[in-house]
């Protein structure tokens, strides 16, 4: 990302010297000589940064800070100020400036400024970029929480679309914490039978006694403590949906009476000799492998097959680390609000740690590490030190994960990233160990973003 800097000063030695050696650190310059010609250039021409002198006819620069800070509130502004007016820059500052320098200009601290200005500019960018992402996805998602660009979330929207109309029972599989639920929603959502209920089931919450009456019902009398009788879920969720989640930790008897309702949308409550006939079209999820459990027999095979008429696999969160920035995005948003917290982001190195973090937790966890980080951040960008101790151990191994299915480009930066870390920021033995030149490194940092982590 090249970096379009303003100069607005009604020297002209002074705006082509600033543009000669704002070039030469690799930023594209436009000059304007007053405050009124800054304002064209700022409607006409993106602009990251402007640097404007203090004291110029026409439109001085508090005023044009005023206009800037009013209109463009994301873009610094740093004045340059003689010293007989020093006290102007600090109101300067007062009234929204980022920072003041004072002439002669000292090139190696303005261009210190600059660099600092960019970071909380190139941040406001991608945050902004990454708030219209997930305004877009929003707008075309398939539920709370199932943000996602990455090749595999696109299968399963797709998937999801196909699969929604249909009477076909689902089987969702996946670690714990990579959205099952959330596929379960959008599933029923999209379904002809939207009108009726969703009734969740959470089997491994249940003992095996009281699984059976919470599914099938009871009559009066069935068991001790039956005072009276009780529908179940199927019945419950007749013309409707019922979600049976982690489906592999239910016992034999009951997989039977399952298999039944699917073959015969019939069954009996417990203690009761009257048939019931359903209508629910079941999904079922599992964190388990069930054709591990159907050949140790601990689950039925033509159970089994009647749920996994069409399978949808959810991937861990480590294997799609494309989407972490989406959803973390979207959690902060919610957190933020949730907590009264003006939490605008995360700063190079956080934003960082995520991407490399390996999320046993999948989303779940990701949602806490960023309600956490919230709750702790005291200023508007979310920094390594917001985050759990976890992200902060060292790595023993020396190795780096490169999960498969990312652009070249993407495995590359994550590969550069590792080694620069490796050797304390280092570039000279990162590009050894790289095999580049330090040019290429250096060309490398920049196209990939990486500058500002390791100045």
């Amino acid at each position: 990302m090249k970096f379009r800097i303003l100069i607005v000063d009604d020297e002209k030695n002074i705006r082509s010297g600033l543009a000669a050696a704002m070039e030469m650190d690799g930023y594209e310059t436009v000059q304007a000589e007053n405050g009124q010609e800054a304002m064209k250039q700022l409607l006409k021409t993106d602009i990251d940064l402007v640097i404007a002198d203090l004291l110029m006819p026409k439109m001085t620069g508090e005023e044009l800070l005023k206009k800037v800070s009013t209109s463009y509130p994301a873009i610094p502004v740093i004045m340059l100020t003689g010293h007989g007016t020093v006290d102007n820059a600090v109101q300067a500052m007062r009234d929204g400036a980022y920072d003041f320098i004072t002439k002669p200009v000292n090139l190696d601290r303005l261009s210190l400024l600059i660099k600092r200005a960019l970071v909380n500019r190139k941040l406001a960018l991608e945050h902004r970029q990454l708030q219209d992402e997930v305004s877009k996805l929003e707008r075309r998602r398939h539920g709370r929480e199932m943000l996602g660009k990455s090749t595999a979330m696109v299968k399963i929207f797709q998937l999801i679309n196909q699969v929604a109309p249909t009477k076909a029972g689902v089987l969702i599989t996946g670690e714990s914490g990579t959205g099952k639920e959330l596929v379960a929603n959008a599933l029923h959502r999209q379904s002809p039978r939207k009108d009726a209920p969703l009734i969740k089931v959470h089997c491994a919450a249940l003992s095996e006694s009281l699984l059976e009456s919470e599914l099938f019902g009871h009559e009066k009398g069935a068991f001790t403590g039956a005072v009276g009788q009780r529908k179940g879920r199927f019945e419950l969720a007749d013309s409707g949906t019922i979600f049976l989640d982690e489906i592999g930790e239910i016992n034999q008897s009951v997989q039977i009476k399952i298999l039944r309702v699917l073959q015969e949308k019939a069954f009996e409550r417990v203690g009761g000799g009257e048939t019931i006939s359903v209508d629910v079209r079941i999904i079922a999820a599992t964190n388990r492998d069930l054709k591990t459990e159907v050949e140790e027999g601990r689950f039925r095979e033509d159970l089994y097959y009647r749920l996994n008429i069409v399978n949808i696999h959810l991937p861990p969160l480590r294997e799609r680390v494309e989407d972490i920035p989406l959803l973390a995005m979207q959690y902060l948003k919610e957190c933020a609000s949730e907590h009264s917290k003006n939490i605008q982001g995360w700063d190079p190195k956080a934003a960082a740690l995520l991407l490399h973090y390996s999320w046993p937790g999948n989303i779940r966890e990701l949602r806490n590490v960023i309600e956490s980080a919230v709750i702790l951040s005291k200023g508007p960008y979310i920094g390594t030190s917001d985050l759990p101790p976890q992200f902060h151990e060292e790595r023993n191994d020396n190795s780096v994960s490169i999960p498969l299915g990312i652009p070249m480009a993407e495995a590359e930066k994550i590969l550069i990233r590792a080694n620069l870390n490796l050797y304390s920021g280092n570039k000279s033995r990162t590009s050894d160990m790289l095999g580049i030149g330090r040019k290429t490194l250096h060309r490398k940092l920049h196209d990939y973003g990486l500058e500002n982590e390791f100045q």
